[in-house]
């Protein structure tokens, strides 16, 4: 008797000598069936994972997700809006607002101690002084009369400026006790220190005197538009 049929007795009892396979083979595709059964079971298990990690909201045909992770803390994400410009409404960029605690009162999300990120995401070229120019109204109309801080905080800001291309990203997060850190199409300018003038940058988009009442409408929850 062979060393196969010593070891599994039960194969030689149930297999007529014309219908026996190789041993190897049998032992093979049971392998295989058992790993294609392994495989079916982990992607049935692992493809709403990822469903529920792509999920987003859009505005004006870009997307952006529900959740990100911001130093550690995860935001949600608020609201989107459009800035636009001109009689004709040429749009500028889409902007979208993540928050620890998702509101729709501007003044509970201005005053919140938990970070938050502003995301202008561009739809159309725009220059470096047209951004300074922008930041500079911004700030005009929220905070006229500005104290020295909040004067070398848009200097610092408007230094880094930069021309932006369709596609390009700015965002802005706010981390109270810390600052306003600066990224430009994924590159850290740096942080801008003081909780003063990152609340006076938030309000250019939430203060009393938004952009537009769209933008400040859209960041808080309204449909995007």
């Amino acid at each position: 008797m062979s060393n196969t049929e010593l070891a599994f007795p039960e194969f030689e009892a149930t297999q007529s000598p014309s219908s026996r396979a190789p041993l190897s083979l049998v032992i093979r595709a049971s392998l295989y069936a058992f790993a294609l059964m392994v495989v079916s079971i982990c992607g049935r298990s692992a493809t709403p994972m990822r469903a529920s990690a792509e999920i987003t909201r859009e505005c004006n045909g870009i997307g952006f997700p529900d959740h990100i992770e911001v130093q550690g803390a995860l935001l949600t994400l608020n609201g989107l809006a459009v800035r636009t410009a001109s009689i004709f409404k040429v749009s500028l960029y889409v902007t979208a607002l993540y928050v620890a605690e998702p509101s729709n009162d501007p003044r509970a999300i201005l005053e919140s101690s938990a970070p938050n990120e502003l995301i202008l995401q561009f739809t159309r070229e725009v220059s470096a002084s047209d951004l300074r120019k922008s930041l500079q109204e911004g700030f005009a109309k929220n905070s006229p009369r500005r104290p020295p801080a909040l004067e070398e905080g848009l200097k610092q800001l408007s230094g880094w400026a930069a021309d932006v291309k369709s596609g390009q990203r700015i965002t802005f997060i706010r981390t109270p006790g810390r600052g306003m850190q600066v990224d430009i199409n994924g590159i850290v300018k740096g942080t801008i220190a003081g909780d003063g003038f990152a609340k006076t940058f938030m309000s250019i988009w939430l203060g009393d005197n938004p952009r537009t009442p769209e933008l400040k409408s859209g960041l808080l929850g309204a449909p995007c538009g």
